[in-house]
């Protein structure tokens, strides 16, 4: 977690890649962001828009959407350093579960919503 905030130190390890793979890995940095901010406001958008949804269905909804936000840019963070440590030192570049469990995540979501709409928000 120190490396997100002292870059230098990453450019210290090994040697320095092919530009074009480093900027590769800051689009998919910024990818994941933008899907962390997509969460977020998804979240916020159950919260202040649907208030005939029922408190505990759109409490849950909504915070599962904001969680999901934070660690999907905690993760984008932690990606981006990892990737860019494995690039400099010529090592095969990390794999992660973090994409499936996300998907699984919003996929779940999506069946809460499902259901929400067939039952009906009003309780």
């Amino acid at each position: 977690m120190r490396l997100w905030f002292v870059p230098e130190e990453v450019r210290r390890e090994g040697e320095t890649p092919d530009y074009r793979f480093s900027l590769a890995n800051e689009r998919t940095f910024l990818a994941w962001l933008r899907t962390a901010l997509a969460l977020i406001g998804g979240g916020f958008a159950v919260d202040q828009f649907l208030p005939d949804l029922r408190g505990a269905w759109r409490i849950g909804i909504a915070l599962a959407l904001l969680g999901a936000g934070v660690l999907c840019a905690l993760r984008a963070v932690n990606h981006w350093v990892r990737c860019e440590r494995a690039m400099r030192r010529g090592e095969d570049l990390p794999v992660s579960r973090f994409p499936a469990l996300l998907g699984v995540v919003v996929a779940v979501l999506a069946v809460a919503m499902v259901v929400v709409v067939l039952v009906g928000w009003k309780g």
